[in-house]
């Protein structure tokens, strides 16, 4: 895998909106991410024509959207590219990306939900890419939520050690400000992480691979295409999936689930990692589960395949970064998914 460079003080993050113009249509909001993330690691920015391009001509120009990724990468001035905000039209733009240009200058590309498009295409191409914070999706309310999403934030991009042992936050984000509220100051509602890491199917040996995936509605846009992975890319990865704010049904995630399982990535991956499902009720929180079980382990005969749920990666706040195409390992007699190395030179 190729790995980036971290990110230090003085570096320029580009800022690109792959996806959907949140950055014009609320201002505010994206300002304050921007403020909080050149506070947190003392960088510099740099937007693309399509940044703050209102949300209808960003919908008309998906080869505008990708050029700016592209000169983003090829950008020597720029460090870092971090998506503004998700969306649900990224898919668009993969046939424009410049690959050979990207792979050429390898840098930290980071963002969530809709940008799953990207950082499992250009991870699959060999860049090691970061499902993470995006400026409106999680450095807006960073300083509104507990000081260790910051810490955990340098831990990955800044400061790496040899290993990460992830940790359930504390408490975690029922509620966001609504970004259009005339006295916007990201404020969030928050409950006790009161269950942390759910460990649904364990194993002694410990499973360890390659990390891999993003959220579970965005993937569903690129099977079939020519940008999902081939069958003997699923081979040892472990797989992580998150759920968006449309809070789809939980009978739909079965079917996505099954369409995994006849695809025969169930008998090729080493762990299962899932996101707490945001806005879900405890009920379907509890059903959702039930529901990974029947069909990893009923349908597709995985009793072994170790299942943890329940995790912090997902589209509530704080959030952790999983870095696609690192090394990590899930201990279940130690409780333990940590990273195996750096996900950053």
């Amino acid at each position: 895998m190729i790995k980036p460079k971290r990110l230090q003080a003085g570096d320029t993050v580009g800022i690109v909106s792959p996806s959907w113009g949140g950055p014009d249509a609320y201002p505010t909001a994206y300002e304050y991410g921007l403020a909080n993330l050149q506070e947190l690691c003392r960088v510099k920015f740099k937007e693309f024509p399509s940044t703050r391009m209102a949300a209808a001509e960003l919908e008309k120009n998906p080869q505008l959207r990708a050029e700016d990724i592209n000169r983003a990468f090829a950008d020597s001035e720029v460090d870092a590219v971090i998506a503004s905000i998700g969306g649900e039209d990224s898919v668009r733009i993969l046939p424009f990306l410049d690959i050979e240009a990207i792979l050429a200058h390898p840098k930290v590309l980071m963002g969530y939900s809709d940008t799953t498009t990207l950082t499992s295409y250009l991870n699959q191409r060999g860049l090691v890419t970061f499902n993470g914070p995006s400026i409106m999706g999680g450095f807006t309310c960073l300083n509104s939520v507990e000081p260790a999403f910051g810490i955990h934030i340098k831990d990955i991009l800044i400061q790496p050690g040899e290993s990460y042992t992830y940790q359930p936050y504390g408490r975690y984000v029922t509620k966001f400000q609504d970004w259009g509220s005339e006295n916007y100051r990201a404020e969030v509602t928050s409950v006790p992480n009161e269950t942390g890491f759910r460990w649904l199917q364990e194993r002694e040996e410990i499973a360890q691979g390659l990390l891999f995936g993003g959220n579970i509605e965005v993937l569903e846009f690129m099977k079939s295409t020519a940008f999902w992975p081939s069958p003997d890319f699923w081979q040892g990865k472990i797989l992580f999936l998150e759920t968006s704010e449309e809070k789809p049904p939980v009978s739909n995630i079965r079917y996505m689930l099954r369409n995994y399982g006849m695809q025969g990535v169930f008998d090729k991956i080493s762990a299962l990692l899932f996101a707490r499902a945001y806005k879900y009720e405890d009920h379907e929180k509890e059903e959702l589960e039930q529901q990974i079980l029947r069909v990893v382990r009923d349908e597709f005969g995985r009793a072994d395949l170790p299942v943890v749920a329940n995790m912090d990666f997902g589209h509530d706040m704080p959030q952790l970064i999983m870095p696609l195409g690192v090394m990590a390992e899930v201990d279940c007699v130690k409780r333990r998914v940590r990273l195996l190395e750096p996900a950053v030179e």
